[in-house]
């Protein structure tokens, strides 16, 4: 962190660009900001090689690959130019019309993994064209493999890409986008803690120039220089950036965004606006043009219809198929907990639930039959705040329910909450029900049934604060869909093996 205590006074800033001087056969330089351009190349080669892999696979495994070939067994020469010349190329096409290499989609979200979905069903369409057209008798299960395995490989190709991406940004903190955030001091450091949330996202603010005036930042700590009265493309050019974030009020400033974008015509330098809506996913966001004003249109949080229908269906299903597999890890984790300690092996609590409904959590019993006569002697020693008491080294906790604890299989019971309808797969983590009067925000959290796992348990923990988990699960709530769910499925299991936060 570092204090504001100088100014330095720019000269006379110079005219605006109004748009009008730069010719219209100008080129606009290239983007200051490069690091999509080898990531592209590279999703290039991998996507081109996810194809040919899968169109080999399939031509080995099935002995009619070159049916509908014409004299493909004298010379297979146009067989072999078709499946790994040009169904790859056709297939890099799809991907590109779908905008797959948009630079704004790729490393983060999961818009980039639905345009390429997009795509290949665009190839599937083109392929059964062409063999219509031309009746061509193609093997269907040859075809069919080739175009579900392409799809497959690429998406796994991708996400392999993305691993390495996030590790290189989050270690070196190269391959991102050094940001200087214009407008109050307030709404700077607002946007400043989102973006820096998450490595992964790239985002790197790298200075902060303020509309307030210099007096507005005197004597408050910042974590990286604060500047005002300057030329904001001047500044970005001084410190390295490629990318300016308006933030907040200094976005609805009549005709000043407009004559900024001007001026960052053909100087390779980003633009982008923070609204102050917080917290808020881009599926809720809609921007409506109207007379020439872009309305930000935010639509209500779905806590009902198809989409909650199928989550509850998918919840139950899976908790019942993970019951019936699960039942000799269930075994093997009961007599563990008793050979440990004499006593039950299940653990149930009260906790608050969906809509503020009470319910008692399954979960197997980690600590000592006598651990909350011991809880008193400990308060003094709670290492997190808000309503949850969390010790690393609990000496209430038993060797063996350390490993359940570090492993999450101590949650496993809760697939029993799950089957009875009192609790998601993915959700706001239940609390005592003892614990708390979630007044305030808080309250919102029992909007959805609470998960076995959610956002906070991908995103830290029990290493979070109690206000990060409270922000992260309204987040959730307010931002939540299938796609989202099976997410943040995923992320836990990285999570879970890397015992990360768990005690």
């Amino acid at each position: 962190m570092r204090h504001v205590d100088s100014f330095e006074i720019q000269p006379p800033t110079p005219p605006s660009h109004n748009g009008v001087p730069r010719s219209a056969w100008a080129r606009a330089r290239r983007r200051v900001s490069r690091w999509h351009r080898p990531y592209t190349a590279a999703l290039l080669l991998l996507d081109f090689a996810a194809v040919v892999l899968a169109d080999w696979i399939a031509q080995e495994a099935f002995g009619q690959a070159r049916a509908g070939f014409y004299n493909a067994q004298a010379d297979p020469t146009w067989f072999y130019t078709v499946v790994f010349l040009l169904v790859p190329l056709g297939w890099l096409v799809a991907l590109w019309g779908n905008r797959a290499y948009d630079r704004r989609y790729l490393g983060l979200g999961p818009e980039e993994y639905k345009r390429v979905i997009r795509g290949g069903v665009a190839v599937t369409a083109t392929v059964s064209f062409v063999a219509f057209a031309t009746k061509t008798d193609l093997s269907r299960y040859t075809v069919g493999f080739a175009l579900a395995g392409a799809l497959v490989l690429v998406l796994l190709f991708r996400i392999t890409a993305r691993f390495v991406l996030h590790r290189i940004r989050g270690r070196a903190g190269h391959a991102g986008h050094r940001m200087v955030l214009v407008g109050t001091l307030p709404e700077c450091l607002e946007v400043y803690t989102a973006v820096t949330r998450n490595p992964s996202a790239g985002l790197v603010p790298v200075a902060i120039h303020i509309t307030d005036g210099y007096a507005a930042a005197r004597g408050i700590q910042t974590p990286v220089p604060v500047y005002a009265g300057r030329d904001v493309l001047a500044l970005v050019r001084e410190v390295g950036g490629d990318t300016i974030a308006v933030c907040g009020s200094a976005s609805a400033e009549p005709g000043e965004l407009r004559r900024l974008a001007w001026q960052l015509e053909g100087s390779g330098v980003d633009l982008v606006v923070a609204p102050q809506l917080t917290d808020i996913a881009g599926p809720r966001v809609h921007i409506r043009p109207i007379e020439g004003l872009p309305l930000l249109h935010v639509e209500e949080p779905t806590l009902s219809g198809p989409a909650l229908l199928a989550k509850n269906l998918m919840d139950r299903i899976a908790a019942g198929l993970g019951l019936l597999l699960l039942v000799p890890v269930f075994l093997a984790i009961g007599l563990a907990i008793r050979l440990s300690d004499p006593g039950p092996v299940f653990f149930r609590q009260p906790r608050v639930g969906h809509e503020g409904r009470t319910f008692r959590v399954w979960k197997f019993r980690t600590m000592y039959v006598n651990a909350e006569e011991r809880l008193a002697g400990l308060v003094d020693q709670n290492e997190t705040d808000g309503m949850l008491f969390k010790m690393k080294q609990d000496p209430r906790v038993f060797p063996v329910g350390r490993f359940l604890r570090a492993s999450s299989l101590d949650e496993l019971p809760q697939l029993i909450n799950v089957l009875w309808g009192e609790m998601s797969l993915v959700g706001p983590r239940p609390l005592p029900a003892d614990d708390g009067d979630f007044l305030g925000d808080v309250r919102r959290r029992l909007l959805v049934r609470p998960g076995m796992t959610g956002l906070w348990q991908v995103s830290g923990r029990s290493d979070l604060s109690w206000d990060e988990a409270v922000r992260l699960d309204l987040y959730y709530v307010d931002n939540w869909s299938l796609a989202y769910d099976l997410s943040i499925l995923w992320r836990t299991v990285g999570v879970v093996l890397a015992r990360k936060g768990a005690y």
